[in-house]
């Protein structure tokens, strides 16, 4: 791919929502696209998923070899019409249209979609093409179908997002407060986690999880699904296997099609890129990003210096990449986890886009990346022919993300960064790192969570009571036989004794691991954060009984005193409830302590909190809750994630103000 344009100035724009005038017109029979799935202008629908060069014209999109009819070109070109210049102009009689291909039939029109919503309504599941790639779609009350749906997938207990109708239907499952209203139907329209008041529900397409992810229509497809009938809430989860990417293009759903044996509905206007929903939540933060994708500028809004071109990979989980160029920052979309080729493939392919639209020279280009040797990202990065490679510490890179949005660069803060796993400058898997300074003069680890075992590698962050053996292993036995916690737990103990693959770790994910699997949670973890967000679940159904002791001795957080007390509450009889919002209390309270502490050592009244332990809001609500009256700021951004989708920005934001030519 080559371009001309050699500035920041073109960059891809955000898919929106289709537009409130968009949506009159579709309902109007007296409009020539009434009941169009395409219908769009110059202020709504897809932009990001169709571009295959900037600028946004119509030659450089997927629309390219859809000539305009005759009624369509005048819009386009007469200044008093407001589709004019609507890049994607087009209406059924000059097309794309949408057709449902049901064993070897072909509906189109509304019986096409009187067929969809029979379909759905009879417990069917169906593919769907909408304006970023695919969606697997069955009625959300229907039990079964939501069943088949995780059996094929494999995905036997993670939540499934659910399209409503409307925001009177959304009302009626979950809570709202006007701010999660206002986001529900910003032209963002993002998956929105809001506290479920279904139980029904949340047991089918959300199981053990306080919330429900929930969106409204986006698309006039999707609206046309709601106006003929089909179930007033309905799964709308991408199509894909777990760890690929959302399928979104019709060559690539042969699979999928044979597994669900389901009928397809199909536009014909071609996707160039996938583009997965975003997902957020409200917490005592603000909105606080899951996923940032559909609705989202690539063009961030603000400035970091730098004298030559900075590359940015970011980790191997949730990955992002982030390209500086003229003072100007870019960062993709949400690419996923390279864990999988096809994930990979699509990585790449961003990070020659990038390259490619903003006319970066890579052998000028400094290219950053992850300290940890064995990601993929890593090693993609160092066969990269740049200027300089540099790694950037994954902790410190969370840190100043936050930093950068805020334009706190020079600013010391006190960096509290909780999450399931990062490569240590000393070569072991931190997580719970306490740092002080600024992304200008560095960031130094003032302390950290007390270092547990990680026993077995990587598996202990599928098997919580493999964790929970890598925090209590060295304990009295005779507790070990009083709570009689099953395998692998006791095999836990004998890798642990013979020192095994065993390694040491300050990870306060395996420690929302271990607590869960303490409470009772001893199914393997399905999915990333399983047993954390069941930990929040129990919790969330209990008031604050009981705190327990978690110090800082000044340079570490000793869960010991933690998990004894919690041991003999749950040996007493307490609920696991009870416990659960016990700890996650404590861990807020420690971590109001580190912060009091360091702040006033430091003579700093700022702290930043990251990693994907803060997406936690029981947790978050109480830390709020503790400073309270307090002259510390929390500063936080709503830009980007606190995961690790931020990390790349964090690495950018790093060498940007660290490096002297």
């Amino acid at each position: 791919m080559t371009t001309p344009y050699r500035t920041m100035t073109y960059t891809f724009l955000p898919d929106t929502a289709i537009c409130d005038d968009c949506l009159k017109e579709l309902f109007d029979p007296e409009s020539k696209r009434y009941l169009y799935p395409y219908i769009g202008c110059p202020n709504c629908g897809p932009r990001y998923a169709l571009m295959k060069n900037v600028p946004f014209e119509r030659q450089n999109t997927t629309m390219a070899d859809w000539e305009m009819c005759p009624s369509c070109k005048e819009e386009y070109e007469n200044p008093q019409n407001r589709r004019y210049h609507a890049e994607l102009n087009c209406c059924p009689q000059c097309g794309p249209n949408y057709y449902l291909s049901e064993n070897g039939e072909r509906y189109e029109g509304e019986e096409m979609f009187r067929r969809v919503a029979e379909l759905l309504n009879a417990g069917e599941i169906l593919l769907v093409k909408n304006n970023g790639g695919y969606h697997l779609v069955c009625d959300a009350f229907n039990r079964n179908a939501v069943q088949v749906m995780r059996d094929k997938l494999g995905r036997p207990r993670k939540s499934f997002a659910i399209m409503v109708k409307d925001l009177e239907a959304a009302k009626e499952i979950v809570h709202l407060s006007e701010k999660e209203e206002a986001i529900l139907l910003s032209k963002k329209r993002p998956i929105l986690l809001a506290k479920s008041k279904s139980e029904e529900l949340s047991s089918i397409v959300a199981p053990n999880n306080t919330d429900i992810g929930l969106m409204v229509p986006y698309t006039g497809l999707q609206h046309l699904l709601f106006h003929f009938g089909a179930p007033r809430y309905i799964v709308m989860t991408s199509a894909n296997y777990p760890g690929e990417p959302t399928i979104h293009k019709e060559d690539q759903l042969t699979r999928l099609v044979e597994d669900f044996q389901c009928a397809t509905l199909i536009g014909e206007r071609e996707i160039e890129r996938s583009v997965d929903d975003t997902v957020l939540k409200v917490t005592k933060f603000g909105a606080v990003l899951f996923r940032r994708s559909r609705g989202y500028n690539n063009l961030l809004d603000i400035t970091l210096p730098s004298s030559r071109p900075i590359l940015t990979v970011g980790a191997d989980l949730k990955s992002t990449i982030t390209l500086l160029k003229d003072q100007k920052v870019v960062m993709s979309h949400h690419l996923g986890d390279m864990t999988k080729y096809g994930t990979q493939l699509k990585f790449e392919r961003t990070v020659k886009d990038y390259l490619a639209i903003h006319g970066v020279d890579l052998s000028e280009t400094i290219i950053g990346y992850d300290l940890h040797p064995e990601y993929f990202t890593t090693k993609f990065a160092q066969n990269l022919e740049g200027y300089r490679h540099i790694a950037v510490q994954h902790h410190k890179a969370h840190l100043a993300s936050i930093l950068a949005l805020k334009n706190k660069l020079s600013e010391r803060v006190v960096g509290i960064v909780f999450d399931g796993a990062g490569f240590g400058e000393d070569g072991e898997i931190w997580g719970g790192e306490i740092f002080v300074g600024s992304v200008q003069e560095g960031f130094t680890r003032r302390g950290h969570l007390r270092k547990a075992s990680l026993i077995g590698g990587d598996a202990a962050a599928t098997y919580p009571l493999q964790a929970l053996a890598g925090f209590i292993g060295d304990f009295d036995k005779d507790l070990f036989d009083r709570l009689h916690l099953p395998d692998p737990f006791p095999k836990a103990l004998k890798i642990k004794e013979k020192n095994i693959r065993t390694f040491p770790t300050t990870s306060v994910g395996r420690l929302y691991d271990a607590v869960a699997a303490l409470l009772g949670f001893h199914l393997d973890n399905s999915f990333e954060g399983e047993a954390a967000i069941a930990l929040e679940y129990f919790a969330s159904q209990s008031k604050v009984e009981e705190v327990y002791t978690f110090p800082w001795t000044g340079e570490e957080l000793d869960y010991r005193p933690l998990f004894e007390e919690m041991i003999q509450s749950k040996l007493k009889g307490q609920s696991p409830s009870v416990i659960a919002r016990g700890f996650h209390r404590s861990l807020a309270q420690a971590v109001v302590d580190v912060i009091q502490f360091l702040c006033e050592e430091y003579d700093t009244n700022y702290a930043v909190l990251s990693g994907g332990v803060f997406h936690n809001s029981l947790l978050v609500s109480d830390i709020f809750d503790l400073l309270e009256g307090s002259k510390i700021e929390i500063l936080y951004d709503d830009e980007v994630p606190l995961g690790d989708n931020c990390i790349s920005l964090g690495q950018a934001a790093i060498l940007s103000a660290t490096i002297i030519e």
